[in-house]
């Protein structure tokens, strides 16, 4: 597997800026609050809500690319934004896609099994820290990413379209959507550990 250096980023570096509440981690939180009123828009029927939460989301991945390139670039990375920042990310894809399920765009078994990887991953990343190892995003784990935001972002489109009766989300595409999907989440997961080993063995000694 590969094993990577500290980028600029990484969980141990230490922080390059004594102002925790930078531009990068405010909109960091602002993630935060715009999940929230995500799962507001998407748990109540109207397709003016629907609009505006298509809108919440594209700005949320403005914000996502944004702060990242702001940490690195301009004002430096803080412990605050290392951790926060990747959870922000998953906690707006989980809230996505489970209001995409409770409107019956993607099956429930399929946003369970996509949310489980995420958070298994982030937890074999939080165990590999203690061990200053750095587990870099990899080819699949960047089409995983890419596949997640384009199936919640089609999901919403369809959702807005269906509504305002521009055209119909077909049942038949958004499952194949969600199941090449799932299997892309699930094995670029499965390549993660597999490349981590050597850090997770049971017989590890301490």
């Amino acid at each position: 597997g590969r094993v990577s250096r500290p980028h600029a980023c990484a969980l141990f570096s230490k922080d390059r800026t004594l102002n925790s509440m930078n531009i990068p981690n405010q909109l960091t939180i602002a993630r935060f609050w715009m999940a929230g009123m995500l799962l507001i828009c998407l748990s109540l029927e109207s397709a003016v809500l629907y609009v505006i939460a298509l809108v919440i989301f594209i700005v949320a991945m403005a914000t996502d690319a944004l702060d990242g390139w702001l940490a690195r670039n301009k004002y430096g990375c803080t412990t605050f934004g290392k951790l926060m920042d990747p959870l922000a990310d998953k906690v707006l894809v989980a809230v996505a896609f489970l209001g995409l399920a409770e409107q019956g765009l993607y099956a429930m078994w399929m946003v369970a099994l996509i949310i489980a990887r995420e958070f298994m991953v982030t937890g074999l990343r939080l165990l590999l820290v203690e061990k200053q190892v750095v587990l870099a995003a990899d080819r699949w784990g960047k089409v995983k990413t890419v596949m997640q935001m384009g199936a919640i972002l089609l999901g919403l489109i369809g959702l807005v379209g269906d509504a305002l009766g521009w055209f119909s989300a077909g049942a038949v595409l958004f499952f194949w959507i969600g199941l090449v999907t799932v299997l892309i989440t699930l094995y670029s997961g499965a390549l993660y550990f597999y490349r981590s080993r050597a850090y997770i063995s049971p017989k590890e000694t301490a």
